[in-house]
């Protein structure tokens, strides 16, 4: 079906041998090298080599583009937010609704868990990927209730055992006291504090208040509050709050002042711990905002800035020829950054003593591997005319073979190990290469041998 649509679009001059060579074009003399997925790449460091007959890697092209663009891409905003947030903030991946399509939203789910972030709302994704499913309650849900009257079921039964308990009741013996402690009139929203008690009843291990439909303060969190406590009382613990909207570092201090002034007053040491969660159009902005002001936040929500990477909507991947038939080749410009590197190559990423990458070496692949200790001669990309000379503590081939003879050669990791090699790369960058405020640039050379090449090959093109 595929050849006869080909044969429908191509020109009526195209001869039939194309199309029946079409029809028997396999992979099986393609090789793919490549570093592993989650590795820390750098600009011009080719990440991923392709051989094979030429027409067949040059229909491989958009494909493979297509897959590694959007996912380094998201990855590397997702590791972005990871690096502001700390290690100890979970990050939540919200962005299905913003995402670029249902396959869009399936890969910023896929892509932002391997970049650090710690879950996903997206279901489908945890189902097909395995990523740890998180998720609240909505505001339509909170504001569709009007009073207790319209909690059903009402009855709960405690954790240890005993005759279920009436919960929207057992809350309005909670609330005035709550109210009294927080020196607030016991008048909070009904229809907000139904919902909660609703929520709760359902799902007594899992429950969480969305505090900003109303009022945080005068109603959001005495609900809270009140729902909790009650739940405390017949054995079970809520699992957090979230605000969707406000100044969210400082309500999440005041929040923290309440919970503890709960936990002190009505004898509920773990009242105080309850994880506040936040979400609101977050940016990296806002992540540089919290660390500013200081906050009491726990976890936060992501969408729109991790999903469409609105710093920069795209990367600029390329897949370039740099050797045909044995001879090495090159694009000649006069921009610099544009000039392809000729021939096939060996990549090297060098450390220092303290363990961490302090450059990547491009070789030819026909030239013997570096070795820790050994002194180096080497040119660095952007200052090609003159002679560096280095010496590795430690010396990583990068690329690994993944396909040849038609078949996966290595076997794959699974995500979490994708994630967690993501994060052990990014553990060993220098921080003076990790930081996103003015970064020192990382270094990326060539061997003389290649340089040699290089030089070459421009001057016969000239």
């Amino acid at each position: 079906a595929d050849v006869a649509y080909l044969r429908s679009v191509l020109p009526s001059t195209t001869e039939d041998a194309f199309f029946d060579y079409l029809a028997t074009l396999d992979a099986s003399e393609v090789t793919i090298t490549a570093v592993p997925e989650g590795s820390v790449v750098f600009a011009r460091v080719p990440f991923l080599q392709v051989k094979g007959p030429l027409l067949v890697v040059q229909l491989l092209e958009t494909m493979l583009l297509c897959l590694v663009n959007y996912a380094s891409l998201v990855a590397t905003n997702a590791s972005r937010f990871r690096l502001l947030a700390g290690p100890d903030v979970k990050l939540m991946e919200m962005g299905l609704r913003r995402a670029q399509g249902p396959d869009g939203a399936l890969s910023a789910s896929r892509y932002s868990y391997i970049g650090g972030f710690d879950c996903t709302s997206n279901v489908l994704a945890g189902k097909l990927y395995g990523i740890p499913v998180r998720g609240t309650v909505a505001h339509s849900f909170i504001m569709s209730f009007t009073s207790l009257e319209e909690v059903q079921p009402r009855e709960l039964p405690p954790v240890a055992g005993g005759e279920p308990v009436d919960l929207p009741v057992l809350v309005e013996r909670w609330l005035p006291r709550v109210c009294e402690l927080l020196r607030i009139p016991p008048e909070t929203n009904r229809g907000e504090l139904a919902a909660f008690v609703s929520y709760a009843v359902t799902f007594p291990r899992d429950f969480q208040g969305l505090l900003d439909t109303y009022c945080v303060g005068r109603s959001g969190l005495p609900n809270f509050c009140a729902v909790a406590l009650a739940l405390n009382q017949l054995g079970y613990r809520p699992i957090g709050v979230r605000l969707d909207s406000g100044d969210l570092a400082q309500q999440s201090k005041e929040i923290r002042q309440v919970l503890r002034a709960c936990a002190a007053h009505f004898q509920v040491p773990w009242f105080e711990t309850i994880p506040i969660a936040v979400s609101n159009d977050i940016s990296e902005e806002s992540l540089e905002e919290f660390s500013r002001k200081g906050s009491e936040i726990d976890m936060i929500g992501v969408g729109t800035h991790l999903v469409t990477c609105p710093l920069q909507p795209s990367l600029g991947c390329v897949y370039k020829l740099v050797e045909v038939n044995g001879s090495p080749c090159l694009k000649l410009t006069e921009d610099e950054e544009k000039m392809t590197i000729p021939g096939t190559k060996a990549i090297y990423r060098l450390y220092d003593a303290a363990g961490h990458p302090f450059m990547d070496l491009m070789a030819l692949e026909e030239e013997p591997s570096p070795s820790a200790g050994q002194e180096l001669a080497i040119r660095v990309l952007g200052r090609l005319g003159e002679t560096s000379k280095v010496v590795p503590s430690t010396v990583e081939l990068l690329h690994r073979t993944y396909f040849s003879g038609g078949q996966v050669c290595e076997p794959l990791p699974s995500l979490l190990e994708v994630r967690n090699h993501a994060q052990t790369s990014l553990n060993l960058l220098n921080p003076i290469h990790r930081r996103l405020r003015d970064p020192q640039p990382y270094p990326v050379a060539m061997t003389e041998k290649l340089h040699h090449l290089l030089v070459e090959l421009r001057e016969a093109s000239q």
